[in-house]
């Protein structure tokens, strides 16, 4: 992949799964040349899927390489050596029984950004503990006010830990890191844990909190957890939904007025009391249309009122297609890089390379041919 604003930027990743192999993503789709260290016998990934269908491994070139044998450490650290950036995601302590801990790492690359990827942290009670996105919830306190009222709470997927509190973080403490190395010729650690992510998305809900406006006891019950009738999904005639969130007035003046509704009438929803009957009034009337016809009367307005697509729906909308939110690689479609610059555009990615196919690779990072070829006779390189 060429073009990005990352464009020089070499970052060597060590093969894992969820957000380590995002976080590398989301550099290769910005430019940076990063090249994938898997191991020579394929670890358990959780969820096994057929080679280049893990979309988080496109862009990028990838070796398996043998870690138990020196020849193979010493490529490993041939590569970080040249280096500006290194991503791993294994528990603590494991890259430093490989050879390849950070001390060593950077020994050998005073500049190198470091970075360590967990669910805990690289210290404290849980770091040693296997966890997944759903635990480190969890263990923030997120997931208890996730879900509706009266309900267990709810799994949102495995969004938010492991890709924007785990993968994300990680690409900016990355490149925070890498900017500093750059300007002070001093490389770093950067520990980039799941938990400490997912509880840094929190700063704005316990701001609510602080100030009285959500109860975190009472999931389900506040403005932005389906508590409120202008912040939820309705279900239309057709039985597909409508999603409605017009918090501020004038905008929720024109959800009621697309509605049929005379604003001055409807009940006023700034006053919890009246829940109850504005969710009756929306979901009555909004049940009384298909969702083609709200559709058609909200497009385009500040009502705040969209139509809950399904993901095949989502890649075909125009709005998305005028936008070029999804790309086509290797036959399948997928979100596009992002974000957008004006100046050093994102090329479109290339599609996950198989195992064992970026050897060609290294020699731009300059390892010879010579050593390729026999650690290749060797089966220690693939």
């Amino acid at each position: 992949m060429t073009g990005g604003p990352l464009a020089g930027l070499r970052v060597v990743e060590m093969a894992g799964i969820g957000p380590g192999p995002f976080a590398a993503m989301m550099l290769a789709d910005l430019g940076a040349e990063v090249i994938r260290i898997d191991r020579i016998t394929p670890g358990d990934a959780g969820i096994a899927r057929p080679e280049g269908l893990d979309f988080t491994l496109r862009g990028r070139a990838a070796i398996a390489l043998d870690l138990k044998q020196p020849e193979g450490v010493a490529l490993a650290l041939d590569l970080i050596s040249g280096a500006e950036a290194l991503i791993e995601g294994f528990r603590p302590g494991v890259m430093e029984r490989l050879g390849l801990g950070p001390d060593l790492c950077l020994s050998r690359n005073p500049r190198l950004s470091y970075g360590r990827l967990t669910g805990w942290g690289q210290e404290g009670p849980l770091a040693k503990s296997a966890g997944h996105d759903l635990t480190y919830l969890a263990q923030s306190g997120l997931l208890s006010m996730l879900g509706r009222s009266g309900a267990p709470p709810m799994a949102p997927l495995n969004l938010l830990g492991d890709y924007a509190g785990g993968g994300m973080l990680m690409v900016a403490g990355l490149l925070a890191s890498v900017l500093r190395a750059r300007a002070e010729g001093t490389g770093q650690v950067v520990d980039a844990a799941m938990l400490d992510g997912v509880s840094l998305m929190m700063v704005p809900l316990c701001g609510l909190i602080a100030a009285g406006l959500h109860d975190p006891q009472a999931r389900g019950g506040n403005l932005l957890d389906s508590g409120a009738p202008q912040y939820d999904s309705y279900i239309c005639a057709c039985g597909g939904y409508l999603a409605i969130a017009p918090i501020e007035a004038r905008f929720r003046e024109e959800l009621l007025r697309g509605l049929g509704f005379e604003p001055q009438d409807f009940p006023d929803v700034s006053r919890p009391a009246n829940w109850p009957a504005a969710r009756a009034a929306l979901a009555a009337r909004i049940a009384s249309r298909s969702r083609a016809h709200w559709e058609a009367v909200f497009e385009g307005t500040d009502a705040c009122a969209t139509p809950v697509l399904s993901l095949k729906e989502a890649q075909a909308h125009p709005a998305n297609l005028a936008r070029r939110v999804w790309v086509e690689v290797a036959g399948h479609l997928q979100p596009a890089p992002a974000p957008r610059f004006s100046q050093t555009p994102a090329a479109v990615p290339r599609p996950p390379a198989p195992r064992g196919s970026g050897a060609e690779a290294l020699a731009g990072w300059g390892i010879c041919e010579t050593r390729i070829r026999a650690l290749r006779d060797r089966q220690i390189l693939l």
